[in-house]
């Protein structure tokens, strides 16, 4: 696994990169929260290790930018903050996992290892029957083709997609497909879905409409 581990405290930065490079782990270190943002956009982890009290920016606002890039590398906050408010704060702020310090270096190691666990099972193609979806590149593909959906289709065919075989109703159909738009009208969204079917059928999925309830997605057999 690749790790990016972010601690200023040098003996301690050390410690742990010894300690998981003995177990298999390749670890990039950074110190402060500016450098530390610019290894999250430049390179790929498998998981981040990130300790709260850095200079620069400190590790909630690194935690929070890194969230509201949409980058979703899972995170281990490693910290001396052990309250119970603190803890909650960073979870709430986009953190997979909380560790106080100080810490067992084998219970870090298997947290980091669930972690990765976790990480590649969310990175698996979404299906349902023929057609799946990439969910780095929110792509679409039916039958190992690539779909030609414009953003609106794409948008609401992706709030299908996370929800295979269940009813999403057509409000939320509608904010994936025209986010803030106050101009458009719910209606919209029979118009886009009309056009995904014709472009699914090919490829054994269905849209089916529930009265009063909204739309499912649904392979067909």
């Amino acid at each position: 696994m690749r790790i990016l581990l972010i601690e200023d405290d040098l003996d301690m930065s050390a410690a742990i990169s010894r300690a998981l490079s003995r177990r298999g782990f390749q670890i990039t270190l950074c110190l402060d929260g500016h450098t530390a943002l610019s290894k999250i956009r430049e390179q790929r982890s498998d998981a981040i290790v990130l300790d709260l009290g850095i200079p620069g920016l400190d590790g909630l606002h690194v935690l929070h930018r890194t969230r509201t890039l949409n980058i979703h590398t899972p995170i281990l906050v490693l910290t001396a903050r052990g309250a119970v408010g603190d803890r909650i704060s960073g979870l709430n702020a986009g953190a997979d996992d909380y560790l106080g310090k100080p810490f067992d270096l084998g219970e870090l190691e298997a947290r980091l290892r669930a972690l990765g666990r976790r990480g590649m099972q969310a990175n698996e193609h979404i299906r349902c029957g023929r057609l799946r979806m990439d969910p780095d590149t929110g792509a679409f593909f039916g039958d190992d083709a690539p779909l030609d959906l414009g953003p609106r289709e794409a948008g609401v065919l992706r709030a299908l997609m996370d929800r295979p075989g269940q009813a999403v109703s057509k409000s939320a159909l509608f904010n994936q497909a025209y986010p803030g738009d106050t101009q458009a009208q719910t209606e919209f969204v029979e118009v886009i879905v009309h056009r995904l079917r014709k472009k699914l059928q090919p490829h054994g999925v269905e849209i089916v409409t529930l009265r009063g309830l909204g739309y499912l997605l649904r392979a067909v057999r």
